[in-house]
């Protein structure tokens, strides 16, 4: 509807409709194949040739469907757009009918007969006309959608949290007594408490957790980005020991074994900046620079 000269392609994939799931009404055809018909429905009713073709990925969803061709000439689109009109607002009325099971699914084709009775009982209000608003209540996506993985928060911001989570974990380690201590002569390197995420929580300041918030995954999802400093399982969150760190057993080609031997660190190492005992890990093992003339 954007446009006479619009063009489209449609990769059909979940099963919906336009207000929410789309209903089966066909058994002799597998659900996937009656969506396609459906889809390619809505591409004829808008006044398109449709064409459909299989596309070259690894999915079994890989039947896509295109317009590139209108069916009508410029002068008929006021005309057709009234009708692409009528056909959202029965489908519309259709979907909130089955909702409250007044109607089951007895539906022929596409919503005839008890839709077309539904659609003419519309408010006024609710019967869109040609240049008027598409459907009441759409809001399509912005065109930049914002990037809410915690990626794009200031690095001054994250390394503050990362700080404030790591000290939080190390010292929250339970005071041991001598006997422990003398067992434990040979692990000096302070491995921290493990917390929940709900303790961790509790223990940051209300702004830095309003922040978080506003990202999807929030806390969770900053502390298993720095991977290096965090381990997160079964919602608790606990200082990483590279030394227990399992080396990879798949064979690479010569080439990158060859690189690998040399250690391209190309980041410091954290627990070398700031933790009280330094890198669990002699510089040789360890996978980041142990100070910026190691870094290439």
């Amino acid at each position: 509807r954007s446009s006479y000269s619009c063009r489209y392609f449609v990769l059909p994939c979940c099963f919906f409709d336009f207000h929410g799931k789309y209903s089966r009404r066909q058994s002799k055809k597998t659900q996937y194949r009656e969506y396609l018909d459906f889809v390619a429905q809505v591409g004829f009713v808008c006044g398109f040739h449709v064409e459909e073709d299989c596309l070259r990925i690894p999915s079994t969803k890989r039947v896509s469907l295109i317009g590139k061709n209108r069916t009508y000439p410029p002068t008929e689109s006021a005309l057709v757009d009234k009708q692409i009109t009528q056909f959202i607002n029965n489908r519309r009325t259709c979907a909130v009918v089955t909702h409250d099971r007044r109607v089951g699914f007895n539906h022929k084709g596409h919503c005839d007969g008890v839709c077309e009775e539904a659609g003419s009982e519309l408010p006024e209000n609710e019967i869109e006309t040609a240049g008027t608003t598409w459907m009441p209540g759409f809001q399509p996506r912005e065109k930049v959608e914002q990037i809410r993985n915690c990626a794009s928060l200031p690095r001054e911001f994250v390394d503050d949290v990362v700080l404030n989570v790591a000290n939080l974990l190390l010292n929250a380690t339970p005071q041991k007594s001598c006997s422990d201590m003398q067992s434990e002569n040979t692990n000096t390197w302070n491995q921290g408490e493990s917390l929940s995420l709900k303790e961790v929580a509790e223990h940051l300041n209300k702004e830095t957790l309003k922040r978080l918030k506003s990202e999807y995954g929030g806390l969770q999802t900053l502390l298993k980005n720095n991977h290096q400093v965090f381990e997160v399982l079964n919602g608790r969150v606990h200082i990483r020991d590279w030394r227990k760190e399992k080396p990879s057993n798949k064979t690479k080609p010569e080439a990158k074994r060859r690189l690998s031997s040399e250690a391209f660190k190309t980041r410091l190492c954290w627990f070398f900046l700031h933790h009280p005992d330094g890198c669990s890990l002699p510089s040789e093992s360890c996978p980041y620079a142990h100070g910026t003339e190691e870094l290439r």
